[in-house]
């Protein structure tokens, strides 16, 4: 397991190339394959995706490696900067590294970097795809979403003015 700085960066990098490929090919193929192949008429899944110009990702159709290339960066930053530091912390607050077996601490670690990473890059992943519209956040947060929980939060907690 990593012994310093540089060690955690390698380490970090290795498993972020590794479950980037492993997610980004799973996503294209096992989730959203089907419905590549029936909108374009393709027989496999790959022909789907070139003949639809690539993968839709920042508004606008990409290569797959371009697509991998944008998740392996914010990926990796996103481990370097808060994946990783924030995981040991965590795993620290339950198990001494002193007193505890290194399997069972790097378990922990681990545990700690996938609850923290996964919905991390599900919302990163979010903004990636899905085409979002200007103004559209805005409008919703201030004229719908507010307006309701102030409301709901009203109706929970009456104030005695």
């Amino acid at each position: 397991m990593p012994k310093n700085q540089f060690q955690r960066k390698v380490f970090a990098f290795l498993t972020v190339l590794v479950t980037v490929h492993a997610y980004v090919f799973y996503s294209l193929y096992v989730v959203n394959g089907n419905v590549l192949m029936a909108v374009t008429g393709e027989t496999s899944v790959i022909a789907a995706i070139h003949s639809q110009g690539g993968v839709y990702m920042l508004g606008r159709f990409l290569p797959i490696w371009a697509v991998i290339l944008v998740e392996f960066c914010l990926a990796f930053l996103l481990e370097i900067v808060m994946g990783s530091p924030c995981s040991f912390k965590l795993a620290v607050k339950v198990f001494d590294p002193a007193k505890t077996h290194p399997v069972q601490f790097e378990s922990a670690i681990i545990c700690a970097t996938v609850g923290l990473m996964c919905p991390a890059m599900s919302f990163i992943a979010a903004w990636l795809y899905y085409p979002y519209y200007a103004g559209f956040h805005l409008v919703t947060q201030l004229f719908f979403i507010q307006p309701l929980i102030r409301k709901v939060f009203g109706l929970l907690f009456p104030q005695n003015d």
